[in-house]
């Protein structure tokens, strides 16, 4: 598998040159493959790709690698001017964050080490995003509860987002904030009072240790909206910036 997912980043990297040549800065990979975490069908292969500008032609050349990159089930690569990268830290402070302490740069230039980020409205972002995902959650899970193996599914892939998001809300706390999703979201526990235990069970369910069949989802669903609404009430209570 590991073998696998170098040869494809690989040969997006590659691409990604013959297409930009010169213009291209850096291609970089972040997310749980970065961190070690890739499982199967709940991961994503991410990538930044930074150039000297981007416009109508760049995005032009890069069309046919997306068309490529997506038809593998990956999301599009991000794609960011290095001017940008410097500029937008303020309002994507969690991507950067993620970006900065868990990387490998796949071509060019290690552009993110060392990148100052601008904390300004960070704890803003967190509660926001943890508000925004859990509506999600609330708006996809209301048309699946009738259908186990669907809602399984929703609950299996949202869990990562809120996991990464209790490193955010521990990161701002001023406490150590693990990388890993299953120690991060123990650490929540410790920090916040929060019970980490649908979180277990759906990492669980991540990881292979646990099937979708076995679960009973509507009672799951129901324990871990509740520690999210926690987590989220813990970040609001967080002195504002």
């Amino acid at each position: 598998m590991a073998n696998e997912i170098d040869k494809r980043l690989a040969e997006l990297s590659a691409k990604l040159g013959r297409a930009f040549g010169d213009r291209l800065v850096s291609v970089v990979l972040y997310g749980s493959a970065a961190a070690g975490e890739l499982h199967g069908k709940f991961s994503d292969l991410n990538v930044l790709c930074v150039l000297q500008a981007i416009g109508p032609d760049e995005l032009r050349l890069a069309e046919p690698v997306i068309h490529w990159w997506r038809s593998l089930e990956n999301p599009s690569p991000l794609f960011l001017s290095e001017e940008e990268l410097h500029n937008s830290t303020d309002c994507f402070a969690i991507e950067f964050h993620d970006i900065v302490e868990c990387h490998r740069v796949l071509a060019g230039r290690d552009v993110v080490a060392g990148l100052a980020i601008d904390d300004s409205f960070y704890r803003g972002q967190v509660e926001h995003e943890l508000r925004a995902k859990l509506l999600r959650l609330r708006q996809k899970a209301g048309g699946l509860l009738s259908d186990k193996a669907m809602l399984v599914r929703l609950l299996g892939e949202s869990v990562s987002t809120f996991c990464n998001l209790g490193r955010h809300a521990l990161r701002l706390a001023g406490v150590e904030s693990p990388m890993h999703k299953r120690e991060a979201i123990g650490a929540c526990g410790r920090q916040f009072g929060i019970d980490p235990a649908p979180f277990y069970t759906l990492l669980d369910l991540r990881e292979g240790v646990k099937k979708a069949r076995d679960l009973d989802p509507v009672p799951l669903l129901a324990a871990y909206m509740r520690q999210i609404e926690a987590l989220t009430g813990a970040v609001d209570r967080l002195a504002k910036g």
